[in-house]
């Protein structure tokens, strides 16, 4: 679908609605095509309508028949808080429309046990080397680096993918994450064996790709795909256990063994929380709440430690990043 040039009534409001979140830092691009669908059946379904009204927001926020709640959040999340926004300032009188309750995410990822880990990064290590094909070298030396970086720093598996050369700091050990999900830059710092393997990796895959633009290239020279990262793991991962796994299962990994470490340290839970979640690049530190529920018992051992309930430590979400 390709958006439409011209404006309409509402695109001044958009344009200020936009201009104020992104300056606020409180902006994902997913909210740029929900404003947009918004935008476009207002003007399909309301061709002489100058002004927005109560009956073109609540029909577009109604919860579809086939629609879950999550669903529904996500399409009319951006909406609802343009509503808000423009009562903020006195430009409608709108009632912003209620967000159903967000839906209990059932997906579990698999828990990794260290035995796992231990022959999942052996097979990884002892991929053949032969026929001596370009992309059989490349692979050799690729993948153990690849999936060692998204076990030890938790980024997200397109971020790995995607991660070019100039975002590498291989002096101080620092990753400019720049193909973010829906939010802005952030930064990754590598732990000291990571950051020793990825100059390994760097001074032998030159030798392959000299001046390469990405980090982990492909043999065309562009980075690898979802295809190929989904291909290699499960690969691996069927040669080592039978349990189902994804690549992305080493996010959440990382997230639960570091909220699991907090315990038994001096708490400074505040500092922790923030610190991880500005490390996962999420939006905000609620979205970082996900990872509780993955931790057995967490919210009885935060009441015992802080003599505070888990929800007046970790908030009701309004809508969070669902990973």
């Amino acid at each position: 679908m390709k958006k439409k040039n011209h404006p309409s009534f509402l695109s001044p409001h958009i344009e200020s609605f936009t201009s104020y979140r992104k300056a606020s830092e409180n902006w994902c691009k997913f909210y740029d095509y929900m404003i947009w669908r918004f935008e476009r059946y207002c003007v399909e379904n309301y061709p002489n309508a100058t002004v927005l009204t109560q009956d073109m927001v609540d029909n577009w926020c109604r919860q579809h028949d086939s629609e879950k709640n999550n669903s529904c959040r996500a399409r009319i999340y951006a909406v609802v808080n343009l509503v808000h926004y423009l009562r903020a300032r006195g430009k409608t009188d709108i009632n912003p429309p209620p967000i159903p309750r967000k839906g209990r995410v059932t997906f579990i990822p698999h828990s990794f046990t260290e035995q796992e880990l231990t022959d999942f990064f052996k097979a990884c290590d002892n991929l053949p080397s032969k026929p001596h094909r370009k992309e059989i070298r490349s692979r050799k030396i690729t993948i153990p680096v690849f999936f060692r970086l998204m076990y030890s720093s938790g980024i997200r598996t397109n971020e790995a993918r995607m991660l070019r050369v100039v975002d590498v700091d291989l002096q101080n050990g620092v990753l400019d994450i720049q193909n973010s999900k829906g939010q802005n830059q952030h930064f990754v710092v590598l732990h000291d064996s990571m950051l020793e393997l990825m100059r390994q990796y760097d001074e032998a895959i030159d030798t392959i790709y000299p001046g390469r633009t990405y980090f982990f290239p492909s043999t065309n020279g562009g980075h690898h795909t979802s295809v190929w990262l989904q291909h290699n793991f499960n690969r691996l991962w069927s040669s080592v256990s039978s349990s189902r796994a994804t690549a992305y299962a080493f996010r959440h990994h990382y997230a639960v063994s570091n909220i699991n470490n907090w315990i038994g340290e001096g708490f400074g839970f505040d500092d922790k929380f923030l610190y991880l979640s500005k490390s996962m690049g999420h939006y905000d530190i609620e979205s970082t709440k996900y990872y509780y529920s993955l931790v057995p018992g967490l919210a009885d051992i935060l009441e015992e430690m802080t003599n505070s309930d888990f929800e007046d430590i970790v908030p009701e979400v309004d809508y969070e990043e669902v990973e």
